[in-house]
């Protein structure tokens, strides 16, 4: 890949309590090669013929967004699911009514046109929480890892990186209760059967990591845990698990285990720096010190855990903690890693009727270097030298960022303002638009097949 030269009205470089203007970014072979601030606003160290050859980015340019926690087929739920009252549970009987009519070739094209999505949303990277292996009835494909096969292929077309996060799935309740209707194709029977499948699958492309999941506490019996831990640990892959996204699991944990799910965790070897916690909205103080101490990171996916009603985790203490924070848009509600960003100061305000929770450099962390460190991609998410070459920009003259500072953009800009999306060096956004996919026209085509 040639050398390609970006010049940035402004970036957001490392260590940076604020945005550079006018940041001359170089790369090469999907790397950065060089960041250089202009000399005084005028022409950079390297001499003013060079600007001739950079592509102008007007706005705030960002390191590539990371989702750290995806659900592609819920994007066929987004304003499907507000006719009622209800809550999780009414909810994820919705969900399944989607997961049973998927196959290899509509989720394909459904997980495409969500990644798209990501891609115009700035979403340089996404985290498939994947549990959605086999057919209708519980029995494998031809193929064990079609399912697999398909989400990594959509990633490609849509020109964004994946962690295939692999989900073992094998009961419906904490007390064991099997998998019926649905959740059948979720399961592979014990956690050694879902090993020798998540080992057989050796996707060869620079595009995507296999990692490996634990759904839950409902769905892997306690006795099954540490083999899920331990093959993540010996092949240094991310480990990601739901956590108590629900007061019933908590209950259920402690009436079957005489504990909370966080501390099932941490007596089965599951909490550590190379696991990540999806939701943790109801922990103890307790929980929060073996989570922080043990430097397990958090997800938070806000604008899914207000869709659901699912409630408000302590975002702050987590932080205080120790706990690295991510973000993801979970169920697609939204897709906005801005809106995920913000909420997670808006939604302290609201908890604690203070302002003030955390800074936009804090914000930036989580969208960006956190989320691809959580995926197990420690070489992105920074504008800087040998760093691959992911940028965002986003316009700040729209209606939503003019006369807004740069800095202040994580509480002003939305999806709709990326303008311009690199990945690994190769543009994938152009003002605005995806250069592969007609996003709209196949999210409307595959939501169809699945949802008529």
């Amino acid at each position: 890949m040639p050398l390609t030269r970006w010049l940035a009205e402004y970036a957001w470089l490392p260590d940076h309590a604020e945005p550079t203007a006018d940041v001359l970014i170089e790369a090469e072979d999907g790397r950065i090669t060089a960041v250089t601030p202009l000399v005084g606003g005028g022409a950079p160290a390297t001499g003013v013929e060079v600007l001739r050859d950079a592509v102008r980015l007007p706005g705030l340019t960002l390191p590539g967004l990371a989702n750290a926690h995806s659900h592609a087929f819920h994007r066929a739920l987004r304003g499907r699911t507000h006719g009622g009252r209800g809550d999780f549970w009414t909810w994820r009987d919705r969900m399944y009514d989607v997961a049973a009519r998927l196959d290899p070739d509509s989720y394909l094209a459904l997980a495409r046109a969500a990644y798209a999505e990501m891609a115009l949303a700035g979403i340089t990277c996404v985290g498939e929480f994947h549990y959605l292996h086999h057919g209708p009835d519980g029995q494998p494909y031809a193929d064990p890892n079609a399912m697999s096969a398909a989400l990594v292929e959509a990633a490609a077309h849509a020109g964004i990186r994946l962690t295939l996060l692999d989900a073992c799935y094998l009961t419906a309740t904490v007390d064991g209760a099997p998998l019926a209707g649905p959740q059948r194709r979720f399961g592979d029977g014990d956690a050694l059967r879902w090993a020798e499948r998540v080992g057989a699958f050796r996707p060869e492309n620079d595009h995507t990591r296999v990692g490996a999941a634990i759904h839950s506490v409902r769905a892997v019996p306690a006795d099954q845990l540490a083999t899920v831990a331990n093959l993540a640990d010996r092949a240094g892959v991310p480990l990601h698990v739901h956590l108590s996204e629900q007061p019933a699991e908590n209950d259920a944990c402690r009436a079957l285990h005489g504990c909370t799910p966080t501390r099932l965790l941490a007596d089965h070897g599951v909490l550590g720096p190379g696991t990540t916690a999806v939701h943790a909205t109801h922990p103890t103080s307790a929980d929060l010190a073996l989570l922080g101490e043990s430097r397990t990171g958090i997800c938070l996916c806000p604008t899914t855990e207000r869709d659901l009603a699912d409630g408000i985790g302590p975002a702050r203490q987590m932080a205080e903690a120790g706990s690295p924070l991510s973000l993801g848009s979970d169920s697609h509600a939204v897709v906005d890693l801005f809106e995920e960003a913000r909420a997670v100061e808006l939604d302290e305000r609201l908890r604690t009727r203070r302002r003030g929770h955390f800074s936009p450099v804090e914000l930036l962390t989580a969208a960006t270097v956190a989320g691809h460190a959580a995926l197990g991609w420690a070489d992105a998410g920074r504008l800087a030298v040998g760093d691959r070459a992911d940028l965002v920009t986003v316009r700040l003259d729209s209606a939503r960022t003019a006369g807004v500072p740069p800095v202040g953009a994580f509480f002003a800009a939305t999806a709709a303002d990326v303008s311009h999306v690199v990945v690994d060096g190769r543009v994938v956004v152009a003002d605005g638009r995806h250069l592969t996919v007609d996003v709209p026209a196949e999210l409307r085509a595959a939501i169809g097949e699945v949802t008529a």
